[in-house]
């Protein structure tokens, strides 16, 4: 039997190596590694139907499979996280990755093309859920921030390397580029997956987070039974349509104002307004994955969403009126990925307030299909712009989405959520089971 004085002897026990900040650093890193099989393949778009004349709508079939595997394989992959851990998930993941862009460097086909959408979609979503996931359970004091940095190495890592791979592709051709880059990537998510850890009861620091939280943790059956997740589903879809839509089409839009190759001068840079849009988008759909996460954890995520996706279909109309001038294209693009990146710190935010936890990497994972999902829409956009030669249907849908998530996350996801809550608190009380936390 331990006295007092035995147990204050025993050691206090320690998280891995830099702590639960260094685990949300390699997360992020990786995640920038495999932005590019979705944020960098707008470049490759023209280049691959000017050398095969497969026809764009044919090519961003590829783009679809991509995140339809990206996403809809998440909560399977979370599974094995949480069966076999993180490291051997993510290893696979970025070998998936760097296989798929060996395969793009050369596919004569569009079946091959199609091949390796899926093979990189699995391998990104490896390492998407599996770092989306930890940050939601090593910070659950500080869950839309940790989300949002972890997703922002998505958003923004990509920044770092568009105008490499642009320069390369007209330089060296797509293949190498898919090739090199495919190369460079796979192997960094290859060798940090080594350094990945789950935290271990009793190395949580206490939360103190000012958003309510669950009581307890709901499996993932128990979530599908919840109709505050299938609100939030819908949301999802809705907003993540809009900007999956501009995400894959950037380059086809200016190619039709006519301005992808006008220099534009701007901060002190001068680029075409393309690369520069690439750039500056990536950038800002990176910063306000944090920023709005951070801004949840302090005034709400409902609130928040209501503030975001609005400004996001304010970006999308002034886009359509006034996006046909190169500088106001620069900047409007900028607005509007930079209202649209949040969703993918929100939502899993606001889903590990709601269920929990203990089974966060698949719970969130699930949500997340919600983007598989909305890339449905992506190949219609281009049969609608042959259907009615303008883009207009297409910003006006986006931006009509838009509003609709504002409303619901407001007058429906928040009382909805508030009645969850007040009725796991109920359920926690009757049958309460504590969960080990600890200082940091």
């Amino acid at each position: 039997m331990l006295t007092e004085n035995t147990a204050q002897r025993v050691p206090a026990i320690k998280g891995p190596l830099g702590g639960r900040w260094l685990q949300l650093a390699i997360g992020i890193v990786c995640m920038a590694m495999v932005a590019n099989l979705q944020y960098g393949w707008t470049l490759f778009v023209g280049p691959i139907d000017a050398a095969h004349q497969w026809g764009r709508a044919s090519i961003q079939v590829a783009f679809t499979i991509f995140v339809v595997t990206e996403t809809w394989l998440v909560p399977v992959e979370g599974w094995f996280v949480d069966k076999f851990g993180p490291k051997i998930v993510v290893l696979i993941g970025g070998l998936l990755c760097a296989i798929a862009w060996a395969l793009n460097s050369v596919a004569d086909s569009l079946t091959l093309l199609y091949v390796a959408a899926a093979i990189g979609g699995v391998g990104a979503g490896a390492v998407y859920g599996t770092c989306v996931g930890a940050a939601l359970k090593w910070f659950p004091d500080r869950r839309g921030l940790a989300a949002g940095l972890t997703a922002a190495g998505f958003g923004a890592g990509s920044a770092l390397t568009i105008v490499p791979i642009a320069s390369m592709i007209k330089s060296s051709g797509y293949e190498s580029t898919f090739m090199t880059f495919g190369l460079i990537q796979g192997g960094v998510v290859l060798v940090l997956s080594f350094f990945l850890a789950v935290p271990a009861k009793g190395v949580l620091p206490l939360a103190k987070a000012k958003v309510a939280q669950t009581r307890r943790d709901f499996a993932p059956s128990e979530m599908l039974k919840s109709p505050v997740f299938w609100v939030m589903y819908v949301m999802f879809v809705m907003v993540a349509a809009g900007g999956l839509l501009a995400t894959a089409q950037l380059a086809p839009i200016a190619s039709d104002f006519k301005i992808g190759d006008v220099p534009v001068s701007l901060i002190g840079l001068t680029m075409p307004a393309l690369t520069f849009a690439l750039s500056i988008d990536r950038v800002l759909n990176g910063v306000t994955r944090p920023f709005f996460g951070w801004v949840s954890d302090q005034i709400g995520r409902e609130n928040t969403m209501f503030i975001a996706f609005f400004l996001e279909a304010v970006g999308i109309v002034l886009l359509m009126e006034f996006g046909r001038d190169p500088v106001l294209f620069v900047i409007l693009t900028g607005l509007v990925f930079f209202a649209w990146g949040e969703i993918y710190s929100l939502f899993p935010a606001t889903c590990g307030d709601t269920f929990g936890s203990r089974y966060a990497t698949t719970n969130a994972g699930l949500l997340y299909t919600a983007k598989g999902t909305a890339s449905l829409v992506v190949p219609f956009a281009n049969v609608a712009v042959s259907q009615f030669g303008s883009w207009d249907v297409v910003f006006i849908f986006a931006a009509l989405v838009n509003v609709i998530a504002a409303v619901m996350a407001l007058f429906v996801l928040k009382p909805m959520r508030a009645r969850a809550l007040e009725q796991s608190r109920v359920e926690a009380d009757r049958a309460p089971e504590g969960e080990p936390r600890l200082a940091n």
